[in-house]
């Protein structure tokens, strides 16, 4: 049996159970969740089997606590922006650019580890909470820093919606390459001047 599930306290502690982590997000990503179990786990990150157990349940634990570590950086970038910082919105177009940018930097796992931790956010009830409270914090985020810039609320958070939804489809292709002979410079200025269009209302007065 088991020791009951514990919080660590101590520095050694701390660092083995993020190394779980850590460990469990990579084999996750890279084998899959259901090609991967808690000994391959314990054995990446240098711990016994038993150490995993004290710190997590099980394997749908441990891939919880990587979704709550890794999900921002990889998926969420715009979440390390404050909501009041201040913004040229006259300089739009350089703005959108390196929005774009650091999405398509941050969407650079392997396709494989992409297309499966997808799948696992389509396929848990959990993980899918997660992404969604995610995805509701960054348009909170970017709706709060735009009315901080002195952007009126004119639907704006549908608007935020539409633009998410096109940064995302793009930085995907952009690394993925899922179309052949796609390109990629002409993706970015078109979705660029998709949504700059989107506010331009808002914007452009």
């Amino acid at each position: 049996m088991y020791p009951t599930i514990r919080e660590p306290k101590q520095k050694r502690a701390k660092e083995k159970k993020a190394r779980i982590i850590d460990a469990g997000w990579k084999l996750i990503s890279k084998n899959g969740y259901h090609n991967t179990n808690t000994a391959e786990i314990a054995k990446e990150a240098g711990v016994s089997t038993g150490i995993i157990y004290q710190y997590f349940q099980d394997k749908h634990d441990i891939l919880m606590a990587a979704l709550d570590k890794h999900m921002e950086d990889v998926f969420f970038p715009m979440l390390s922006v404050k909501s009041d910082t201040k913004v040229n919105l006259r300089e739009y177009d350089i703005l959108m650019r390196r929005f774009f940018a650091k999405q398509i930097k941050n969407h650079s796992l392997s396709k494989n580890a992409h297309e499966e931790i997808m799948s696992i956010v389509y396929n848990d009830k959990n993980a899918a909470e997660k992404f969604y409270q995610k995805e509701l914090e960054v348009s909170n985020r970017i709706k709060d820093l735009l009315m901080y810039n002195g952007v009126e609320d004119n639907f704006l958070r549908e608007k935020i919606y539409i633009m998410m939804g096109i940064v995302g489809v793009v930085s995907q292709e952009i690394n993925y390459r899922h179309y052949d002979n796609m390109d990629c410079d002409k993706l970015i200025d078109l979705a660029v001047d998709n949504v700059k269009d989107l506010f331009k209302d808002d914007f452009f007065k």
